[in-house]
């Protein structure tokens, strides 16, 4: 995609309203309908030129094949908007450090992330350990289901591969946190985000629609799916970190 076709994308009003609001998290057409005030057709269309460009992907529902999650992939966005910037000038390519994360906790305190998934035993275990690495002291982070079973000896070893240890984590029913004040609340699972439970001190609601990759029989696709999923909760918890302020 050439700099100016992406700027020409990102100028139309309703697709600049889509991009933000997918940015915060995944969204079927009818909860974009009802959150930008317009008509199911406008903003179905306008989601078909951003997938045409591969900004914006779909995903079934597993909880109700009826629906359609849309999500925005943030590192292709990052990717177009570092060449447009180096078209102009070559120094617009280059990004800034991060700033230094602060590690004492009596400067501020933690931000309080739940993640929740059906069975807790693979997607939101992940989550779990990566935030808790990536985040530091930043974060108090936790995970739960409604039908909690047993972590996965394959979330552990993805994990383990990454050089993060999830190998004392254990599944949790969701009735432990209820009643607890959190800034946010993620689900990773399409069934947990139809039934979340509302919590008090209005967190942020987060829903990122991942595919169950314990839904995959043969092995090597199994571990392959396993993966993908780090790899992606990886980039969006990452993304996630540089909001928590």
């Amino acid at each position: 995609m050439q700099p100016l076709d992406f700027l020409k994308l990102l100028a139309h009003d309703l697709r600049w309203r889509l991009l933000i609001a997918l940015a915060h998290s995944d969204y079927r057409v009818q909860e974009l309908v009802s959150q930008l005030d317009q008509p199911a057709n406008l903003v179905s269309y306008h989601l078909r030129k951003l997938r045409e460009q591969h900004l914006v992907s779909e995903r079934r529902s597993t909880a109700d094949g009826r629906d359609v999650f849309y999500t925005l992939d943030l590192g292709r966005m990052n990717q177009l908007y570092l060449a447009t910037g180096e078209a102009i000038h070559p120094a617009l390519h280059q990004t800034e450090p991060p700033p230094q994360i602060q590690t004492d906790k009596n400067l501020k305190p933690p931000f309080r992330v739940l993640f929740l998934c059906t069975h807790n035993s693979a997607r939101s275990q992940m989550a779990e350990g990566i935030l808790r690495h990536h985040g530091g002291s930043r974060v108090e982070v936790f995970s739960a289901g409604n039908e909690p079973g047993q972590v996965k000896p394959e979330a552990i070893q993805t994990m383990a591969a990454m050089g993060i240890d999830i190998s004392q984590q254990r599944s949790k029913h969701l009735d432990e946190f209820i009643g607890q004040s959190f800034d946010y609340i993620i689900t990773v699972c399409d069934r947990a985000n139809e039934t979340c439970p509302i919590f008090p001190g209005d967190p942020k609601r987060i829903h990122w629609s991942f595919p169950d990759p314990t839904a995959v029989a043969e092995p090597q696709e199994r571990a392959r799916a396993f993966q993908q999923v780090a790899q992606e909760l990886t980039r969006r918890i990452n993304y996630l970190l540089t909001v928590m302020k």
